[in-house]
């Protein structure tokens, strides 16, 4: 819109046909009047944030992994292209008719070796072997069963046994075999 006329009146948006053949009346306008066209669209804080710290991995992934799928990605391109153009060099050359090769489309899933991505990253986190980790996660249970029966034997301790039901006073008697499933487990554990 133009504002540049200027009359007695102060600014003035000039009068403007409608592809109907009406006309628009002029209008004035203030100084300093922006138009709705012009004025800038409005843009969050959160929105401002993620522009300025776009790094090219989705949230929650690890950056090991996507460099590493990336990497795989990009060899496949290559690859790809190399092929396409030895295809293209040897069926000009053999043939006499134009065949021309579509482009396949291969998916994300597709692209890399998942077993050979999550191999990377365990030795890049260095975590233990599975077996490790269920071990640790025995431990952790055991753990957790000798704390709830230290707990139901301070409530015995206290003289509220009137309020612990028949499984606590069970669990209570089964501390030793848990003590020794506990030491069992820990001497499997690498130190």
């Amino acid at each position: 819109m133009n504002t540049d006329l200027e009359s007695n009146k102060g600014k003035v948006i000039p009068a403007t046909k409608r592809p109907d053949g009406t006309w628009r009346k002029e209008r004035r306008v203030k100084d300093g009047y922006v138009p709705q066209e012009e004025v800038p669209l409005y843009e969050s804080k959160g929105k401002q944030f993620v522009a300025k710290r776009v790094t090219g991995v989705p949230v929650g992934m690890c950056p090991l992994l996507a460099a590493e799928i990336r990497k795989e990605r990009e060899k496949k391109e290559k690859a790809k292209v190399k092929k396409e153009t030895t295809n293209k060099a040897t069926i000009t050359t053999t043939t006499t008719t134009t065949t021309t090769t579509k482009p396949t489309r291969t998916d994300a899933k597709d692209s890399c070796d998942v077993t050979k991505l999550t191999n990377t990253l365990d030795t890049a986190l260095t975590l233990g072997d599975a077996q490790d980790i269920d071990v640790a996660k025995q431990v952790k249970k055991l753990r957790k069963k000798l704390r709830e029966i230290e707990q139901i034997e301070i409530k015995i301790q206290a003289g509220d046994t009137t309020k612990l039901d028949k499984d606590q006073m069970e669990k209570a008697k089964k501390k030793s075999e848990i003590l020794k499933q506990l030491k069992q487990i820990e001497k499997k554990l690498p130190a």
